[in-house]
């Protein structure tokens, strides 16, 4: 552990006051009454903040990995984010370029679509932003097209199997070798997987 390391652990948590509030890790608490535009600009500057840390430390830990080689472990120590927190922020700040990132969006939205392609992404995206979709819409929906992808592909797989069967196979009762293919006109493809199987 570096030295570092040591004095961000052992320091207290302190606070920050702007403004006429104080910030701490832990709380926000106004030092003066705010009027309601104050009290909403104070909102504005808070979600601003939730809504880009994700990103900010999914870039951070990017630039890390390749200027220094810097994994995880030292990152978790540090920002005090799990390791598998940080691996999913760097992984989602990886799919998506700066100028691709929607910023109408949370970063929860963008990890939803993280693992389509580039097209898929913005299309979803796009929907998500232009019908105001949640979080929780959103994943519905993505995880709807999967399954219709999966049943789709699901007798495409079958066939392939199918078609991976051995080209020979020895009768554990009798120790003939039958040759598949010179009996799958004659042999239905079910009776030789089962034949293969005994």
């Amino acid at each position: 552990m570096s030295s570092a390391d040591g004095q961000a652990r052992r320091r207290p948590a302190r606070s920050t006051e702007a403004a006429g509030h104080v910030v701490t890790p832990v709380s926000w608490e106004p030092r003066k009454e705010l009027d309601l535009r104050e009290w909403l600009e104070h909102g504005r500057r808070l979600g601003l903040l939730g809504r880009g840390v994700a990103w900010w430390i999914g870039d951070w830990l990017l630039y890390g990995n390749l200027r220094h080689g810097e994994r995880y472990a030292r990152a978790s120590r540090v920002t005090g984010y799990e390791r598998q927190s940080l691996m999913n922020m760097a992984y989602v700040a990886s799919r998506f370029e700066v100028n691709r990132r929607r910023g109408a969006l949370s970063w929860s939205h963008h990890a939803e679509v993280a693992g389509l392609s580039i097209d898929e992404q913005e299309h979803w995206l796009t929907r998500a932003q232009d019908d105001r979709m949640s979080v929780h819409s959103l994943r519905t929906e993505v995880r709807a097209l999967r399954r219709r992808r999966a049943a789709q592909a699901a007798p495409q797989q079958l066939a392939r199997e199918d078609d991976e069967v051995a080209d020979s196979v020895v009768c554990p009762r009798c120790h003939n070798v039958i040759d598949l293919v010179a009996e799958r006109p004659r042999m239905p493809l079910a009776t030789a997987v089962a034949h293969r199987r005994e």
